[in-house]
């Protein structure tokens, strides 16, 4: 089987969690023996890093990118109020990247063609003008909902008004879109309810991202900081920013004169400057780190306080399948098949994330045995060989 993967950024190297996620499917459908071709979008904020990637990486998904200035612009912005367009959307779009996809088109054949998140949708006209192969969106949230929740959380008028607008122009580009595939892999179970719910009648089957146990080893417990709390994420993805804008506003004043001496890190790509000249006591901002699982493994207890996205936490998984105790929002935990108080630690509030932190301070078994289950459950149910032969299968029904 013949697969062409069309990505809205460069899977690799697995930066994000996007990243983690489109990479899984590519090295899950490689490791089943089938061929693969990856052609995305290089960005500003993704760019692609041709130096970091692995000779045998480009040979095996024979990996291509077309740089597109995806920037947010106010001029495109108010234009963009004047036409029946999600500038969401249009930001992806480009002449230069259908014609690359025209020209791979005319020149291979595929069986199947993987369209990696909404954000590539724009390209499905053109795939199927010059391919006879079947068409699957990877759905990995319902991004409208993002931008939805995102306005539920902002006080700013003006920039509630606008978040409402783009969160409606983009519903209405996705429940538009969506019929117009073959199949649709969601990465939740709640997302294909929801499809299901808003008018989606075509073939959906849920497949969760996929992780390599094998890259994910846990530290010995005399080689993590106990106890620390630490968050890791790229912070030019709104959500996040604001996630952590709220922990450190509503949670941490709390957290700190309970637990003087306890450090938070902040980790991630791009932190906003107002969190690089941030002054508060035992917060530490990291920044971008060189290897992101070699500072997990050293940190104790992740938080993810997610007020709003959407779709699956590629973090998460990772946390767990490290053996780390994650205490996260409701909102941040969607998704995973998972049980408080025994993989994950549930805390909605800032007075019960102090809770959860104690919990886990005060009887050191009880955080072991959260790492424990946390892992055993990323291992069983993530494993990426395994959904990528479930997709395989899906594949084949269409």
């Amino acid at each position: 089987m013949k697969v062409l993967q069309i990505c809205n950024k460069p899977p690799f190297p697995p930066v994000d969690g996007g990243c983690v996620a489109m990479n899984a499917v590519t090295s899950g459908l490689l490791a089943n023996g089938h061929k693969i071709k990856v052609l995305a979008i290089a960005t500003k904020k993704h760019p692609f890093l041709e130096k970091q990637i692995p000779a045998e990486y480009f040979k095996r998904t024979e990996l291509e990118t077309i740089f597109i200035d995806t920037s947010l612009s106010v001029y495109k912005g108010l234009i963009n109020l004047f036409s029946k367009g999600s500038y969401n959307i249009e930001r992806f779009y480009s002449k230069q990247f259908e014609a690359k996809l025209e020209e791979i088109l005319k020149n291979e054949k595929f069986d199947f063609v993987q369209f990696e998140s909404i954000f590539v949708a724009p390209y499905l006209d053109t795939v199927k003008r010059f391919s006879k192969g079947k068409t699957v969106l990877r759905a990995h949230n319902v991004e409208h909902q993002i931008w939805q929740r995102m306005s539920a959380q902002t006080s700013n008028p003006l920039k509630k008004w606008y978040l409402r607008f783009l969160a409606k122009r983009m519903k209405a580009y996705e429940m538009q879109v969506l019929n117009n595939f073959d199949g649709i892999a969601t990465i939740t179970a709640n997302d294909k309810k929801y499809f299901f719910e808003n008018g989606v009648k075509i073939k959906t089957e849920v497949f969760s991202l996929g992780i390599d146990s094998a890259q994910y080893i846990p530290a010995q417990q005399k080689d993590v900081e106990f106890p620390s709390l630490f968050h890791l994420g790229s912070m030019d993805w709104m959500p996040n920013e604001e996630a952590i804008k709220w922990f450190l506003e509503k949670a941490w004043i709390e957290i700190h004169i309970r637990f003087p001496e306890l450090k938070l890190y902040l980790a991630g790509r791009n932190m906003p400057e107002w969190l690089k000249t941030l002054q508060m006591p035992n917060v530490i901002i990291t920044g971008e780190v060189e290897n992101p699982h070699e500072f997990m493994r050293k940190k104790a207890i992740m938080i993810v306080p997610l007020l709003s996205g959407g779709g699956m936490r590629v973090k998460i998984i990772e946390g767990m399948a490290l053996g780390k105790a994650i205490i996260s929002t409701a909102v941040g935990v969607e998704g995973i098949e998972s049980t408080d108080g025994s993989t994950i630690l549930i805390a909605d509030t800032p007075h019960q994330f102090l809770q959860q932190i104690e919990k886990c301070i005060n009887d050191r078994d009880f955080y072991n045995k959260i790492c424990v289950s946390a892992r055993k459950h990323a291992l069983a149910d993530f494993d990426y060989k395994e959904i990528a032969g479930k997709l395989t299968n899906f594949y084949k029904q269409l």
